[in-house]
């Protein structure tokens, strides 16, 4: 498995100087909000002038990560959002339009994960995985295009390198984050002549809570997990916002459909 690496040091986006405004202006919705990459970009975000409305299940991590933002001098509110509710993703754009005057960015971070030997996956569990990981985000973003039609905005879909290269013991979870990578693609075709931009973000390794779903089922091939990584070093969830600030910047103006990677050559070859 992988390793965090111990020679990255963690800077406060709101205290770097080398972090530009790209956002003022702009609203954001981040879901996932509440720990991870989604709390990471929620905070990359509106360090970088957006207002961002921060959405997750977890409402305690959601406080935190709002209190973060707004006691670094930013602007972010937010509440519980289950993505697999259609209605639910609805009320959000709208509370977030009523709260900022309209919408430019959706980022579906939110995502569940975790491995399993494929004779031993459940019905129950490939459901929710695909409710989280693929439906979850096209609800929302089917919420969300009328306004981002309106402001010729973006959505920023967090997929994984696991969504463009088979997984060994991850067969739900790969299924589901290849349907959300093809989903980007659809959106990213059928909307790329209005102005609004699709694109998907695929991590590797990343030091996160999700992790510790991916312990290795009993009797699995350390060689086979292995084929997943190309070092033992994982990055940080400031790493993928970093990427998925820049995607969903204007300075990405020509950047569509894309499925970029940020696993450290993993899945090169």
């Amino acid at each position: 498995m992988s390793e965090a690496r111990t020679d990255i040091t963690y800077v406060n986006p709101f205290d770097d100087p080398s972090i530009g405004r790209r956002y003022g202006s702009k609203v954001a919705i981040v879901t996932g909000a509440a720990s991870g990459i989604g709390r990471a970009t929620a905070i990359r975000l509106a360090a970088e002038g957006a207002s961002v409305w921060c959405g997750d299940v977890n409402e305690e991590g959601l406080k935190e990560t709002i209190a973060t933002i707004v006691d670094n001098g930013g602007t972010a509110h937010g509440g519980r959002l289950d993505v697999t509710d259609p209605a639910a993703c609805a009320d959000v754009v709208a509370e977030v339009v009523a709260l900022y005057g309209g919408l430019d960015v959706v980022c579906n971070i939110a995502g569940i994960g975790g491995s399993r030997h494929t004779l031993e996956e459940t019905p129950e569990r490939l459901n929710a995985m695909f409710a989280v990981n693929a439906a979850g985000p096209l609800y929302l973003s089917q919420a969300a295009l009328p306004q981002l039609l309106e402001r010729k905005g973006n959505i920023v879909n967090l997929a994984s390198t696991a969504g463009v290269i088979g997984q060994a013991y991850c067969v739900a979870y790969c299924a589901s984050k290849h349907a959300l990578v093809g989903i980007t693609k659809a959106m990213a075709i059928e909307y790329g002549r209005t102005g609004v931009r699709v694109n998907a973000v695929c991590p590797g390794g990343v030091n996160t809570n999700i992790l510790g779903g991916f312990m290795p089922p009993e009797g699995s091939s350390m060689s086979l997990i292995s084929r997943s990584f190309l070092t033992r070093d994982m990055q940080e969830p400031e790493s993928v916002a970093a990427m998925v600030a820049y995607v969903g910047s204007d300075e990405a103006y020509y950047v569509n459909g894309a499925v970029l990677t940020i696993d450290g050559g993993t899945t090169t070859g």
